[in-house]
């Protein structure tokens, strides 16, 4: 969650960061009368306790006691009401909280959409054909991998079932990405994929999001969208010793999502489907480890590609297509020749104290003071897309797939 006091004090400085990340105007002048309300109302509190603390020690002398004990008592009254009324606008300006998107950092560059976003580096030279690349799902189809109408058929729109070579290389790259994230550091968990609204408060997906999730109808349970979520909430409403820090933790789960991207795009194949799987990084950090440890994951992710021989290319996220939780991102996009072009395979962030604040996940620092920690997130991969890629690049003149070698042991 946004921190208020900063957001108070500094309050031009991040209103303007606020409205590069696409929040109304109306919101934050809202947020500003109410900040000037609070302090009004938090003033006359203010008095009220200082009367009240005051004359209470002054009533064992006072000539008139009855008199001054009356004025105490209707004092007291006015202190409670007051603090009523303290509290109704602090809740208010929190609920306002809970929707409003992180900060973003300094380095990222102002846009309004993913046609502002900069490139950073490209890594590996696509490959090039002398024949004219066919699409994943044509190829799938063809191989008998990848089965759409039968997907359509029990789930509906944006379902597929993988089947033979094609559900194996899926498994394969799964176990692949999990040992290539454990020989860089970052230990493996399995969580559940069902979980509480709290949960997803702590992450940033609620209130925000909520009509993007799948609920479980009379329970308080959601599935999730990504494993960040339950294995950035393993740490909620905890004090973590220093000497822990940072945890670096790889998962794969399936995630599902109602909304699976703009309507009409990608309409064919795997690219935007409502469950699809993802092996995920996640880091609990204090917070001047995050910026090396956001650069390790960035690290992770991408020499995990080049290992598999992907062309890709590193972008820094502009303000106006930063996700709601992140105050600094680097997406990855991987070559797609059917398309001629980059697609989003990874995307990495840095969250700072954000979920930490909404999650109350903190750390001892070296003066023994609770403080925020930082947390930070990104796939490692988007399996589906992973598949889609290595389909596409690895293809010969017959529609045939050349297994990428680092994957073979995994068959």
């Amino acid at each position: 969650m946004l921190d208020l006091k900063k957001l108070q004090n500094q309050f031009d400085e991040v209103s303007q960061k606020l409205k590069n990340k696409k929040v109304d105007e109306e919101t934050l002048k809202k947020l500003a009368d109410l900040f000037a309300l609070l302090k009004k109302e938090k003033t006359i509190l203010e008095e009220l306790q200082a009367f009240q603390n005051k004359f209470s020690k002054e009533l064992a002398s006072a000539q008139d006691k009855e008199e001054l004990r009356t004025k105490l008592s209707e004092n007291k009254i006015k202190i409670n009401e007051q603090n009523q009324k303290v509290n109704v606008l602090e809740n208010e300006l929190e609920n306002i909280a809970h929707a409003i998107p992180n900060i973003p950092d300094d380095i990222v560059p102002v846009g309004e959409d993913e046609d502002e976003n900069v490139e950073i580096k490209k890594i590996l030279t696509p490959p090039n054909f002398d024949f004219k690349p066919k699409e994943h799902h044509d190829l799938g189809e063809s191989l008998d991998w990848l089965d759409f109408a039968r997907g359509v058929k029990i789930s509906g729109s944006r379902f597929c079932v993988l089947k033979n070579e094609g559900a194996l290389l899926s498994r394969a790259l799964v176990n692949y990405m999990i040992d290539f994230n454990r020989s860089r550091g970052f230990d493996f968990v399995n969580v559940p994929y069902l979980v509480n609204s709290a949960t997803m408060f702590g992450t940033g997906q609620l209130p925000k999001f909520k009509d993007d999730m799948y609920k479980v109808d009379d329970e308080d349970l959601y599935l999730i969208s990504t494993s960040e979520i339950p294995v950035t909430n393993l740490y909620s409403g905890e004090i973590l010793a220093s000497e822990s820090l940072p945890i670096k933790m790889t998962c794969y789960s399936a995630c599902f999502r109602k909304e699976a991207g703009s309507a009409g795009r990608d309409t064919r194949g795997i690219i935007r489907q409502h469950q699809f799987e993802k092996v995920e990084l996640v880091s609990i950090t204090k917070p001047e480890q995050s910026d090396s440890v956001f650069n390790e994951m960035v690290e992770c992710a991408s020499d995990l590609l080049s290992s598999l021989g992907l062309a890709h290319r590193h972008l820094m996220l502009c303000t106006g297509d930063l996700g709601f939780s992140a105050a600094k991102t680097i997406d990855l996009e991987v070559w797609i020749p059917s398309q001629n072009k980059y697609r989003e395979i990874s995307s990495v962030s840095n969250c700072r104290d954000f979920q930490a604040r909404r999650a109350k996940i903190r750390y001892k620092n070296e003066q023994g003071k609770n403080e925020l920690v930082h947390t930070l997130n990104g796939s490692s991969l988007a399996v589906g897309r992973t598949l889609v890629a290595i389909m596409e690049n690895y293809q010969d003149r017959e529609g045939k797939i050349i297994i990428p070698d680092v994957l073979r042991k995994y068959f």
